[in-house]
């Protein structure tokens, strides 16, 4: 591998294997996500009530949509440190990672001083029972105080993703579900603690999660350059920070209100409609979860090139990177239509649901092709840092998504709208491809 005379490797030759490499740890990074909610729900059906149950699942939506707001800090600190890293500018790769880390404990911290504002205005959104209530804020209050270590740890798996050690992310994974689940096993089986057993071993995993995170990235805390605070606080880098985050922030938003008014119009047609729906976004989040890995693999090879300023690694890299991801997609959209009605009936009991569910399915099975490019152009911008083109593109494609919407469901109904979600992707990808060639002109200039 070479390197330059800052000791930062230079972007190498663009190779299948080399995306492959990136790229497979992610997906079965991802892979051990629903592992985790799962044995977190199974261990506390074990106690023989509901409102525990209800708890654990409104209490971890919520505590996730607080850490949610801060994303941004992967998607950022990938695209600005793969370009670092393609500059060989050691010292601004371990800037950055000085950077997130002071930022996630910032944000963590605000978090916990907000935090009966925010439990306040998340249960006036989703009221619940007095008793699944007050499981669920006592499950919030212990989670709250791992915020800091769980938005950090959104930065520094943006920043070794950059670096193309998605096995190091994979081993930051398993390791934090691992501890969480034995965990789980131990304080709500074995010592009887209940919800609180939950939020205890999530709290320990996150801050384990955390301090193992950090030992993976030791080598940028050997140098210097880390502690150089002239470079970590210089006012054009964090401007230029400030910029990618806030646009990837204003693009997250804007996609959110797509798949939070689906569910919203999906309830207008009755309960039925609504379960059989949220049993098949989970379709669209196994989609996502599988082809992360190949936009994670374009954000971190188009990074580096852009970096470089090398254009034709750029491009191969895009090009390499979503012929992989096409061959996921097409698995996917395979595994969806012959696996497809096992899984419905396996999340649901429900004879209604599960016929509704097997109605609405071509749509998930059609849903890994239509979506791939949107997904694949999503890495590549990142990589690139080109957010502004992400927040403006994304304003078009979510009107384009409203206006098909007020189109097709008046006239085909559920039908209707699942077109309108599709045509979303299609957009995304459609007003992305337009911004496509300036991407490429940024990285020869």
């Amino acid at each position: 591998m070479a390197e330059t005379d800052t000791g930062v490797a230079a972007p190498r030759d663009v190779t299948h294997g080399r995306v492959l490499k990136i790229a497979l740890p992610i997906v079965l990074s991802n892979a051990t996500v629903p592992i985790l909610g799962a044995v977190d729900t199974g261990v506390v059906g074990q106690l023989g009530q509901a409102a525990p149950i209800g708890a654990v699942g409104i209490g971890a939506v919520m505590i996730t949509a607080f850490y949610w707001v801060f994303g941004f800090l992967r998607m950022g600190t990938t695209g600005l440190a793969a370009q670092a890293e393609g500059q060989g500018n050691r010292a601004e790769v371990a800037a950055i990672l000085t950077r997130v880390l002071m930022i996630g404990l910032a944000g963590g911290t605000a978090l916990i001083l907000l935090q009966p504002a925010l439990f306040w205005g998340a249960f006036r959104i989703s009221p619940a029972s007095e008793e699944v209530e007050g499981l669920a804020r006592s499950y919030m209050a212990i989670r709250i105080w791992s915020a800091p270590a769980a938005i950090a740890i959104y930065g520094v798996i943006g920043w070794l993703i950059a670096r193309e050690r998605t096995r190091a992310v994979l081993v930051l994974q398993l390791w934090m579900n691992g501890v969480n689940i034995l965990l789980d096993l131990w304080f709500v089986l074995g010592l009887g603690w209940g919800v609180d057993g939950v939020a205890v071993a999530t709290f320990i995993a996150e801050w384990s999660g955390l301090a193992l995170g950090l030992w993976l990235c030791r080598g940028a805390f050997r140098v210097p350059d880390w502690r150089d605070w002239a470079r970590v606080f210089d006012r054009e880098k964090l401007a230029r920070m400030a910029r990618v985050n806030s646009d990837i922030l204003i693009r997250s938003l804007l996609l959110q209100s797509i798949f939070l008014s689906f569910l919203l119009f999906a309830s207008d047609f009755g309960d039925v409609t609504l379960a059989s729906t949220q049993v098949l976004v989970q379709f669209l989040q196994i989609t996502a979860h599988g082809l992360d890995g190949f936009a994670f693999a374009a954000e971190a090879m188009v990074g580096q090139a852009l970096g470089a300023r090398a254009r034709a690694t750029l491009r191969r890299a895009s090009v390499i990177s979503s012929l992989w991801g096409g061959v996921g997609a097409v698995l996917l959209a395979a595994a969806f239509w012959v696996a497809g009605p096992s899984i419905i009936d396996l999340m649901a009991d429900v004879p209604s649901v599960r016929a509704e569910a097997r109605d609405y399915l071509p749509w998930m099975v059609a849903a890994p092709i239509l979506g791939l490019a949107s997904w694949m152009l999503d890495g590549i911008f990142i990589g690139a840092t080109r957010t502004a083109d992400m927040r403006n593109m994304m304003v078009l494609a979510t009107l384009g998504y409203f206006a098909a919407v007020a189109a097709l469901m008046p006239v085909f109904g559920m039908h209707g709208l699942w077109a309108a979600m599709s045509l979303s992707f299609v957009f995304r990808a459609l007003t992305l491809g337009w911004r496509y060639p300036a991407l490429e002109r940024a990285a020869s200039a």
